[in-house]
């Protein structure tokens, strides 16, 4: 989705521009990515806009878009989204992570510190350099549903004084920051257009909801709508299955981010995203009686 979103931002695509994708993506000759849909069925999605290729997971449709804008407009809206940065939570050890970028391939890289054409296509998918937290997905996930307004998580939800009085939320933060050491990072604004967020949107709605969708089995029956995305992303030791999404799509209240290590798809992991929504929403509540009835009861102990 941040893909899609600095695409459109940056004017590397419009809300009406179509990619053909025929599996196997050929532009350069020393690397020639495919499209998942590729692998599995020989051929390729076919003609997609932005909503279609987020739905379909068309990797093709993101190498095209990326290599069109450059790995620093797609950094800049990695960061944006708070992706490879900590997000402050009040918790010791967060994990920064990574945005891929030629700075940090040259710091985890440094034998071969040089950045190709490549390495732009697999950042556009997720892969490469790209190390994110759960924590940071959910920020990322939230953004995208709120209108794109940055926010930072927390689980203090607040803080009294003796006295009754409120401590501020900057106070909190301040402090926290400095117990664990956090600097405040300088991250450019960028006043996303909503008709553009509102596509991206379109295309998570029809990842559950169309039937085409890559986690529609999961939520053809379920009684809430649900924007979302599967995600697989290929490690050394396998295929890490990813599931964000969240809910109600018309007004947000959650957002849930589940990964399950060497789980291979990301529609497998929906179905665990799906059960933790069922019971925030209530949807799992039973009437339950119990029976107060007593009977006489005698133990004769000998």
């Amino acid at each position: 989705m941040v893909t899609a979103i600095a695409g459109l931002q940056s004017g590397a695509i419009d809300l009406n521009t179509r990619i053909n994708d025929t599996g196997i993506y050929t532009k350069y000759k020393d690397f020639q990515p495919r499209c998942w849909y590729y692998n599995d069925y020989h051929r390729g999605h076919g003609w997609l806009d932005v909503s279609g290729a987020i739905e379909k997971s068309c990797n093709y449709f993101f190498y095209e878009t990326a290599d069109r804008m450059g790995i620093d407009t797609l950094a800049k809206f990695a960061r944006y989204f708070g992706l490879g940065t900590k997000t402050g939570v009040e918790l010791p050890s967060e994990t920064s992570g990574y945005v891929a970028c030629p700075e940090t391939k040259a710091v985890l890289h440094p034998d071969d510190p040089s950045w190709y054409s490549g390495n732009t296509l697999q950042a556009a998918i997720g892969q490469s350099d790209n190390y994110f937290t759960p924590v940071q997905m959910a920020r990322y996930i939230s953004m995208l549903a709120n209108g794109g307004n940055r926010i930072n998580p927390t689980i203090v939800r607040t803080i009294r004084n003796a006295d009754g009085s409120e401590v501020s939320k900057d106070e909190i933060e301040s402090f926290v920051n400095k117990k664990l050491g956090i600097e405040e990072e300088q991250i450019e604004d960028i006043d996303i257009k909503q008709e553009y967020l509102n596509a991206v949107l379109a295309g998570m709605e029809s990842v559950t909801q169309d039937s085409s969708g890559t986690a529609y089995v999961r939520f053809k029956d379920f009684g809430i709508s649900v924007g979302g995305k599967t995600g697989s992303a290929e490690t050394t030791g396998g295929v890490n299955a990813w599931f964000v999404g969240f809910a109600p799509f018309e007004n947000p209240e959650i957002a849930i981010v589940v990964i399950v290590e060497n789980g291979g798809h990301g529609n497998y992991t929906a179905e665990v995203v799906r059960d933790i929504m069922e019971e925030y929403f209530g949807m799992n509540v039973q009437t339950v009686e119990e029976d107060m009835t007593a009977e006489p009861y005698v133990q004769i102990m000998n």
